[in-house]
């Protein structure tokens, strides 16, 4: 009897899934019948190299997948003014809340800026497809012409 609804959670080995994707490539590339025999005879072939060349692609995947999930730029940062101990240091004590003010104008600036971008962006879109679109219904219209003419 199964349970559907376990909270058991298996984790997959680093690198595995480099060598499913190789052999998944391999598998899409090639169209084999049995695809088992395939799948022993790929990992024979692998084995061969490895021992050949001394290069493992499950090694090489694991220390890839370390490297994309052990990378400090993902985590999220402090803000500005907590991070940078020169600036708590050059603060006068009057001038603490313009400096908070134009970190805050500046991050809303970014925000409108981002905005008008991505408006100006859907607007060519949206022209782009509307241009195509007459385009379709004169050829169309040009077609049908045409058909009426020969008939």
């Amino acid at each position: 009897m199964s349970i559907p609804f376990s909270n058991t959670h298996y984790r997959i080995p680093q690198g595995f899934g480099n060598l499913l994707e190789g052999l998944t490539r391999e598998i899409l590339r090639e169209q084999p019948d049995n695809i088992p025999a395939f799948a022993a005879a790929y990992f024979e072939s692998l084995l061969e190299k490895r021992e050949k060349t001394n290069f493992d692609p499950a090694e090489w995947g694991s220390k890839v997948e370390d490297r994309f999930y052990n990378n400090h730029a993902f985590e999220e940062q402090e803000p500005p003014e907590k991070s940078d101990p020169k600036q708590e240091e050059s603060q006068i004590p009057g001038k603490e809340e313009e400096t908070s003010v134009t970190i805050l104008d500046s991050s809303e600036e970014d925000k409108e800026k981002e905005e008008v971008a991505a408006v100006k962006i859907q607007a060519a879109f949206r022209g782009h497809v509307a241009r195509e679109e007459v385009k379709k219904m004169k050829t169309d219209s040009l077609q049908n012409e045409e058909k009426e003419e020969n008939k």
